[in-house]
């Protein structure tokens, strides 16, 4: 008689004669993981070859990574990234309230609410037509000279103050594509138990809109924490500030890259965390929707 060939062997489909085969599986994974950190070590061998052999490097060296220079002017450029993060908690917290009262008015259905619908409009379409940095020009030295009374005239508040309009305005257009996103359906049936179009939008919609849009929020968050540095034209001393004061004064820039690596210490977790969320939250309307 022929011998049979056991189905493992044919196909790739469960074996009648033994488990998955989930070891191949974890053999394969783990040479892919062994390859890719091989070629990562390679790409940054060679690039550090390439720099380090370079006739320039030592000038660059003195230049940017002084470590003398760096225990020099470490603490100052840590005493204003501290403020730096201040401004981005307190900006992050207000642009999230303001943006989604935005929002909320901009997508307002009737008539009666035209008014209100053409001023969200104009704000959006005018405040994202103006880069951040010129806004914050504007307005830090442009309301300050007004002399108006009982107007701030601080620096820093009017830098900030920039940075929670220009980021309002695009948060604003992120929190209406996720309002977009929930189906009609979900209004109607609210709007049929006698709920008001603002109740609607509170208790029913907003809710679902802000969980379809939080990957996109916390990209936001991350272009926020480094544009707060942005309020150094206005003269505030933040880590950059501090940087370039020190560079000005001994001619050596090692407070540049103190301050970028403050900066990455917060950026790049929020960014893998960011990146980390949006996978799993596409995971979860992949397995919903089959």
């Amino acid at each position: 008689m022929e011998e049979q060939t056991p189905i493992e062997e044919v196909g790739g489909g469960p074996s009648l004669f033994g488990p998955p085969r989930a070891p191949r599986r974890r053999e394969e994974g783990a040479r892919a993981a062994l390859i890719a950190f091989a070629s990562s070590v390679l790409f940054i061998v060679v690039a550090l070859w390439a720099i380090l052999s370079s006739d320039a490097w030592p000038a660059v060296q003195r230049q940017f990574f002084n470590w003398s220079n760096f225990v020099e002017v470490f603490p100052d450029v840590l005493s204003g990234f501290w403020l730096d993060i201040r401004m981005f908690v307190v900006a992050e917290i207000i642009i999230l309230i303001l943006s989604l009262v935005i929002a909320m008015i901009r997508s307002l259905r009737g008539p009666a609410f035209f008014p209100l619908r053409a001023l969200a409009v104009i704000f959006i379409d005018l405040i994202r037509g103006i880069p951040v940095i010129l806004l914050i020009l504007l307005l830090g030295f442009g309301i300050p000279a007004l002399q108006l009374p009982g107007v701030p005239t601080g620096a820093l508040f009017w830098g900030l103050t920039a940075l929670i309009i220009s980021y309002s305005a695009y948060t604003a257009e992120v929190y209406r594509a996720g309002i977009e996103s929930v189906h009609e359906s979900q209004r109607m049936s609210a709007r049929s138990l006698g709920l008001t179009q603002g109740q609607a939008l509170w208790h029913v919609i907003v809710p679902q809109a802000i969980r379809n849009v939080i990957p996109a929020l916390l990209n936001g968050l991350v272009s926020l924490q480094k544009d707060v540095a942005l309020v150094l034209v206005l003269g505030i001393r933040e880590a950059v500030r501090e940087a370039d004061i020190y560079a000005a004064k001994t001619f050596n820039y090692t407070g540049y890259i103190a301050a970028a690596l403050l900066f990455l210490l917060i950026s790049v977790p929020v960014a893998r965390f960011a990146d980390w969320y949006t996978n799993r939250d596409r995971r979860r309307k992949q397995s919903v929707s089959t």
